[in-house]
């Protein structure tokens, strides 16, 4: 007999669809934490040993948590905390400062907003200070308890940290890392960056004041973990109102990661990426495919989410191009083939495109040499071009070398889909690449 409540409930398909994405985008959008972080058993254990000796014993630490964006930096420490705050002495004293490199652009906005997080606006009032070290001592003295001289211990977690390595002086860094190396408070300083020379970037006071403990998270996952983490990520908790509707989703589930043309979707997100941010995106765009009426994540719904995951921007923009541009990108990919992708200028494009309206000028109207200099500004604009040449100023325009920043399957796709392409235009760009 199963151990869920004999008395199972039935609730109607919609209220059941409605629930699942709830639950679903609430752990997709990170707006929930999971139960453990998965792969990172080691580093979790580490931060957490580290951060509970500055909350419990007032011991003084820095450390660095080192990753590429979306490896899970902030959520391993967001797990440490949480755990680290169901200690209910640590809940009352200590006190987290979050600081981002991206918002906090220099020392004076920094300090305003340590002050107004450690709410402590009041008491320094009109005060005015000679250094940041003074600000900085003045706050944490005010963290003192009355009723015995220990103070309160701090975390201050600095986001994308080497940011403030481009402080003047580095002088935020230096007063915290000084702080957190002499006994004057109980200071941990956690910095989170997806740089691995960041140490490089701090002067010589400020590193010879850092702990140089540093918490790499570099994805180890396997391909069959990761599938595994896709299963679980899908999978409803036991907790789920509707039993018949969760026994129903999971093995849906389980059905839809044994597809192989799934398993080859995910195999290839897999080898461009490991991290779970773009696998949540990928999940999310198949979720939202689910209704009523289709209430289960068909191998089509991931499908069509990775075409739109993994779509082309270039290729994009090709759709949106003039016959005209359209014309000269083909003229240069002819160009491309005949030199062997050696730089062109315009004055080679032109002669081209003059080629083509000399073969074929019924289908294309013969444009002023203006107007294709015109349209050829334009792609460079785009970013479909680039100009091989450092210095611009003494090189007319028309013999400046460009180099075209697309390949055969993207023009060749782009002409596929353009609506009402000319049949000369096509059949040029066809013999054009052989």
């Amino acid at each position: 007999m199963s151990k869920r409540k004999v008395k199972e409930t039935h609730m109607p398909v919609g209220e059941c669809i409605s629930q699942v994405q709830m639950i679903l985008r609430e752990r997709f959008c990170h707006q929930r934490l999971p139960e453990k972080p998965v792969g990172m058993e080691s580093q979790h254990k580490h931060l957490l040993e580290l951060l509970r000796r500055t909350a419990v014993h007032g011991e003084s630490n820095s450390v660095l948590i080192v990753g590429p964006r979306g490896s899970g930096k902030t959520m391993l420490l967001n797990c440490v905390l949480r755990e680290l705050l169901e200690v209910k002495d640590v809940n009352k004293n200590v006190l987290p400062v979050h600081l981002n490199g991206l918002l906090q652009t220099d020392d004076r906005i920094a300090l305003k907003e340590i002050t107004r997080q450690l709410n402590l606006e009041n008491v320094v009032g009109d005060k005015v200070f000679g250094s940041f070290a003074e600000n900085l001592a003045f706050l944490l003295e005010a963290l003192k308890k009355g009723d015995r001289s220990s103070s309160r211990p701090v975390l201050f977690i600095l986001d994308e940290f080497d940011l403030f390595a481009h402080h003047k002086n580095q002088t935020l860094l230096y007063n915290l890392l000084d702080v957190s190396q002499s006994a004057q408070a109980p200071v941990a300083v956690i910095g989170l960056t997806c740089r691995l020379d960041v140490l490089e970037l701090l002067e010589k006071r400020v590193k010879s004041r850092f702990s140089h403990r540093q918490i790499h998270l570099l994805s180890s996952l396997s391909f069959i973990q990761y599938l595994d983490n896709v299963r679980s990520q899908l999978s409803l908790p036991q907790d789920f109102p509707d039993t018949k509707f969760y026994d129903e989703w999971n093995d849906s589930i389980k059905t839809l990661c044994e597809d192989q043309s799934v398993v080859d979707v995910l195999q290839r997100h897999y080898n461009s990426s490991k991290d779970f941010r773009s696998l949540h995106l990928l999940l999310m765009l198949a979720l939202s495919r689910v209704s009523a009426s289709k209430p289960a994540i068909k191998p089509t719904d991931l499908l069509e989410a990775s075409r739109v995951c993994m779509v082309d921007s270039k290729a994009n923009i090709l759709h949106g191009l003039s016959i005209l541009e359209l014309c000269l990108i083909i003229a240069m990919k002819h160009l491309n083939d005949i030199y062997e992708g050696e730089p062109f200028n315009f004055q080679m494009v032109h002669n081209e495109f003059k080629k083509f309206l000399q073969r074929k000028s019924h289908s294309i109207h013969n444009f002023d040499k203006p107007v294709v200099m015109k349209a050829f500004e334009h792609l460079q604009q785009l970013e479909l071009i680039k100009s091989m040449d450092s210095s611009t100023a003494k090189i007319q325009k028309e013999y400046q070398l460009m180099k075209l920043l697309l390949d055969h399957s993207q023009i060749m796709e782009a002409l596929q889909k353009y609506p009402q392409c000319p049949t000369d235009v096509k059949q040029w760009a066809m013999s054009a690449f052989g």
